[in-house]
């Protein structure tokens, strides 16, 4: 069975999966930029299993979000075999990917994420485990190793491939690294020599101009972008224009940002209701697509105030008025 790659593109872009972040709303306004493969957010395989609303919120996507992978994390296997089956048979994305790269505490102090990567047989267990459990792709997500002193991405890759894994995901820094420090892309290159599955870079794309370098420089079948996509949705359209040889659109200004931003917040109206709690949750976004603008930070404070989607459009409003006033 081969990864579904999107058809059209030689270089598929993805949407990483981030908590809090990578949120349906967020992933509709990805994919109409132009992300060819979006990912939920990394979800408990033990909170799916025990029927906790959040988790399970957390594997709900809509139609136009596909293709979509839903990405577990766990260190058990047979739960880990138990929540794919959920998903598959509840939820139908088009694969399921699997999380071993997540630094955060709560998630490797039960050996989750990349606290995984200290045991090379645990993370081909959980992968065939996974696999036994779902007719659809299972792909892998992981970092170089857990420390510094653990760094082998080739061995971990190579693990992850022979135990069935369709699809790899390297985002070139330790556990210990978090994210800090540079992303080793040289490292990628290494995976993508020593693999025959497809290979994905992720770390430190932040511009359309790092998405052609990695790719230039690695090698990889795909690119990931997570960071660089916060606030700035157009990365995607950007890199695929460098990637195509043309020239990208021009950065948007505030007018178009603040559509930009509208479009967003209909989504999560559509999606999560026109409630006090939507527009608490949106201000995080409101931040990101602010960001470089004159008078950045006071328009940051009064949007990180808002109480509904209403009141947005009242500050973007009063932002523009003197602008076009001017003009």
């Amino acid at each position: 069975m081969r990864f579904p790659y999107p058809v059209g593109h030689t270089v598929p872009l993805y949407l990483a999966p981030m908590a809090g972040v990578s949120e349906p709303p967020f992933r509709r306004i990805c994919r109409s930029f132009g992300a060819d493969v979006v990912v939920s957010e990394f979800l408990s395989c033990e909170g799916l299993r025990r029927g906790v609303k959040s988790t399970h919120d957390g594997a709900y996507f809509t139609e136009p979000e596909r293709p979509i992978g839903i990405q577990l994390y766990g260190a058990d296997p047979e739960g880990m075999a138990e929540a794919t089956a959920l998903v598959t048979e509840h939820y139908e994305p088009d694969f399921v990917d699997i999380n071993f790269g997540c630094p955060v505490k709560k998630v490797v102090r039960r050996n989750g994420g990349s606290g995984c990567l200290k045991d090379l047989t645990l993370v081909q267990r959980i992968i065939r485990a996974v696999r036994s459990a779902t007719h659809l792709p299972v792909t892998a997500k992981i970092r170089s190793g857990w420390s510094e002193e653990r760094r082998d991405p080739v061995e971990i890759g190579v693990a992850c491939e022979e135990a069935g894994a369709l699809a790899l995901t390297l985002h070139p820094r330790t556990r210990t690294q978090m994210y800090r420090g540079a992303a080793d892309w040289d490292e990628i290159a290494s995976v993508v020599h020593a693999l025959t599955i497809p290979v994905i870079g992720n770390g430190d794309i932040r511009t359309a101009e790092d998405a052609v370098r990695m790719k230039d420089h690695t090698g990889c079948a795909g690119l990931m972008i997570a960071r660089g996509s916060f606030g700035n949705p157009w990365i995607f359209q950007q890199a695929r224009a460098r990637i195509s040889g043309v020239e990208p659109r021009p950065e948007p200004g505030a007018a178009e940002r603040f559509a930009v931003a509208r479009r967003h917040a209909a989504f999560a109206r559509e999606i999560q209701g026109d409630t006090r709690r939507t527009a608490l949750e949106f201000r995080k976004h409101l931040g990101w697509y602010t960001r470089g603008l004159p008078g950045a930070g006071q328009l940051r404070n009064r949007l990180h105030q808002i109480e509904s989607l209403a009141e947005m459009e009242e500050v973007f409003g009063e932002y523009l008025e003197p602008k076009s006033a001017v003009g």
